[in-house]
């Protein structure tokens, strides 16, 4: 005797579209989740990094890096010049550069974690680093540089920034509208595209429009 196939019900279908539909919303819910969470440590990073930068700069009366006192202090061989300017790109590894020590003399006076002048992490495993200028300066200048109304810059300012790379289209947007105008190209927040891979040694003197298309990532850059 042969027995008809069964097949699903309306109502059995139906529940199993729910179900479906749940499971989709919480995994995109627990993403956009774990993005919110990658922002709120981006910022927070970077606010922290300013808050121990004047930390160090009440404790001892000089930038960390450019401290010229740093080498007796710690006996290290190697200390800043004490202009009031931090030279070096945000990404050096030359020892003599104060970019790079500025790390270090953080970490001395115990103000980051850590040990030595590698620069820290960020959320999102971009690489963070301070520099003087080719970014957002004192009263919306473009690339460090002042200028009189109608006429090309032509003053440099020395502007300190700190800048955080690898920052995926969503979360540079995020992290520009929540801590300044959401602009990448005004403000005392910039944005600069990274066109040369991960973690680019060197920044761009100009600004970039944030465009939020899933593949671009951004060195976003701060006044300190």
């Amino acid at each position: 005797m042969k027995h008809g196939q069964r097949g699903f019900t309306l109502v059995e279908i139906a529940i199993v579209l729910v179900i479906i539909g749940l499971l989709l919303g919480g995994i995109l819910k627990g993403q956009e989740m774990i993005t919110q969470a990658k922002i709120k440590n981006v910022i927070a990073d970077m606010t922290g990094i300013s808050a121990a930068m004047y930390g160090y700069q009440d404790r001892y009366r000089a930038l960390p890096g450019d401290d010229k006192n740093a080498g007796a202090r710690w006996t290290i061989a190697t200390t800043g010049n004490g202009d009031g300017i931090i030279n070096g790109t945000y990404l050096s590894t030359t020892a003599g550069d104060e970019s790079y020590m500025f790390w270090d003399n953080l970490r001395r006076a115990g103000f980051v974690s850590g040990v030595g002048s590698d620069q820290p992490f960020n959320a999102v495993s971009g690489k963070m680093g301070v520099q003087t200028g080719n970014g957002p300066a004192p009263g919306g200048a473009v690339s460090g540089v002042l200028g009189t109304p109608g006429t090309p810059p032509t003053v440099p300012i020395p502007s300190l920034i700190l800048c955080s790379a690898n920052l995926p289209d969503k979360i540079a947007i995020s992290v520009d509208s929540q801590t300044d105008d959401g602009v990448g190209t005004s403000g005392t927040v910039r944005g600069m595209l990274q066109t040369t891979g991960p973690n680019p040694a060197v920044i761009s003197a100009t600004a970039s429009i944030y465009t939020e298309d899933g593949v671009s990532t951004y060195v976003v850059c701060r006044t300190l």
